[in-house]
């Protein structure tokens, strides 16, 4: 089973998106275990939504595309990991150990639509 796990960000504290030398030890020590237990299949950060970002929006057959940042929207989703596991409390183990990097952090496990 592949799952999804996004970690959100507060778009408004720009320390949040200059992680500090000691926090990227740790993510790649982290990155590292994943990737040789062989369940990471993709992951990346992204930028925060004032370094080019846009909601594409259609209401009633309407298209509005809004460009960031994103002033209204204070948690954004900072970047995501796509694993494939053997079932869902396995995925939400390695959100937990995840997580566990950060000071504040939410993370949203979501499983992968899949043809089975």
């Amino acid at each position: 089973m592949r799952y999804m796990l996004m970690h959100k960000l507060d778009d408004s504290n720009p320390a949040l998106w200059q992680p500090t030398p000691e926090f990227m030890a740790r993510m790649g020590a982290f990155m590292e275990e994943v990737s040789k237990t062989g369940v990471l299949l993709a992951a990346e950060g992204l930028m925060p939504s004032s370094a080019g970002a846009a909601i594409v929006r259609v209401t009633d057959g309407q298209t509005t595309v809004t460009d960031g940042p994103f002033a209204e929207a204070k948690e954004v989703v900072g970047g995501f990991g796509i694993l494939q596991v053997r079932d869902h409390a396995e995925a939400v183990e390695w959100a937990q150990r995840f997580a566990a990097l950060f000071d504040n952090v939410e993370v949203e496990v979501r499983r992968v639509s899949e043809y089975e």
